[in-house]
């Protein structure tokens, strides 16, 4: 297996002091929003044999296995990361398989360029997604019904949010969400911005079920998607609960730390809180406007210790040892290829020894035995 030396992206929303915490190192003063493990091109885990996605592509079938490759193609089917926010992200959404892919060849057909900023797919892939929280996690998944949405704003005794309190209560569902979302984001964005301003003054007074909006409003005055977001369910993660992020359910994460793993994919429609595009017409393409229960996951407990988050699909498979001192040492062996993350205590995995933040790769069928006083968190695929 390769101890892997792993890159922390400085997005602006980033905790200066989450991921130093995390790794027992004395904070920079500059956001340190994520940690990439994995073969992701855009930062690859280094290894003492090489970038990861350079080892994989010497020899793809020797590092992930023929099951992994005849499934999924000759790469490294997902990306693990250390995600650390402090405050809140982009309300967002992504596309299914099918949508990436159509979305993907029509902007290639239309020469859009790969890094133009107007530019909605990266790649042909989707980008189904978990995050379990390593601290309290705070989040916005899926809508919330309508009839409750509406009377969210009603208590803010805004009137220029009175006809989407309207729209909610006069609309089925899907007519009623996509609607409402509609209008918030096609609005003049003078007049929103007015609209915004008064909604987040009302939200700082009242508190309680508010106080996230207030929040958010702080970080991005006078957006529209501060709006968008009260359509949204509010979901607080305990540590060890964890959230799937599906094809087309809007969310966003608001504040904590937490293990997030995705398919290898950079494909997100963004709907708001944000600086960057905001294609309306295809975001509303690609949205399900449905409300929803965010679904929060427990791990299942197996025989031998292992916590599993189950999920729909195949391109990750995330579980996590909490190995206790004097344990009987666990083969973590599989056909597919795995990163091992320890999260808390001291983990010997194979002849590396993790700390908290430190983590491994370990090759398709190759022995991975763990032990110690700690956390570890397993990804791999299913194939």
């Amino acid at each position: 297996m390769d101890r892997l030396d792993n890159t922390v992206r400085p997005y602006a929303w980033g905790s200066t002091t989450a991921i130093p915490g995390l790794l027992g190192v004395e904070p920079t003063g500059e956001p340190q929003a994520e940690m990439w493990m994995g073969a992701h091109p855009g930062a690859p885990s280094g290894t003492g044999r090489g970038p990861l996605n350079e080892v994989i592509d010497e020899a793809p079938e020797r590092e992930l296995g023929p099951a992994a490759v005849a499934r999924f193609g000759p790469r490294l089917p997902f990306l693990l990361k250390i995600l650390a926010a402090g405050a809140p992200l982009s309300l967002q959404v992504h596309p299914n398989l099918e949508q990436a892919r159509e979305g993907y060849e029509d902007e290639e057909h239309r020469g859009i360029p790969i890094d133009a900023g107007h530019r909605n797919y990266k790649d042909a892939n989707h980008k189904p997604e978990l995050i379990c929280a390593l601290t309290e996690f705070d989040g916005l998944c899926g809508f919330r019904a309508p009839e409750a949405t509406a009377e969210l704003l009603a208590g803010l005794d805004v009137d220029s949010l009175k006809p989407y309190v309207d729209l909610l209560r006069a609309h089925p569902e899907e007519a009623a969400l996509r609607e409402v979302l509609t209008a918030v984001l096609s609005a003049d964005r003078e007049e929103m911005a007015h609209a915004v301003t008064e909604a987040a003054a009302a939200c700082a007074r009242l508190g309680g079920d508010y106080a996230p909006y207030a929040d958010i409003a702080h970080h991005y005055p006078g957006d529209p998607g501060v709006i968008a977001a009260m359509l949204l369910n509010y979901v607080q993660l305990q540590p060890g609960e964890a959230l799937f992020l599906g094809a087309g359910v809007p969310h966003a994460y608001l504040n904590g730390l937490g293990v997030e793993i995705m398919a290898n994919s950079d494909n997100v429609l963004r709907c708001g809180l944000t600086p960057k595009h905001v294609d309306v017409p295809e975001l509303l393409r690609i949205v399900r406007f449905e409300a929803s229960d965010p679904g929060v996951l427990r791990p299942e407990a197996s025989p031998d210790g292992e916590e599993v988050y189950a999920t729909p699909i195949d391109e990750f498979r995330l579980s996590r040892y909490v190995l206790p001192e004097g344990a009987v040492p666990h083969d973590l062996a599989r056909a597919t290829p795995q990163i091992l993350l320890c999260t808390a205590g001291c983990v010997q995995a194979g002849e590396h020894k993790l700390a908290a933040g430190q983590s491994v790769f370990v090759p398709a069928g190759e022995k991975a035995e763990v032990s110690g006083d700690g956390t570890i968190f397993r990804a791999t695929v299913v194939a």
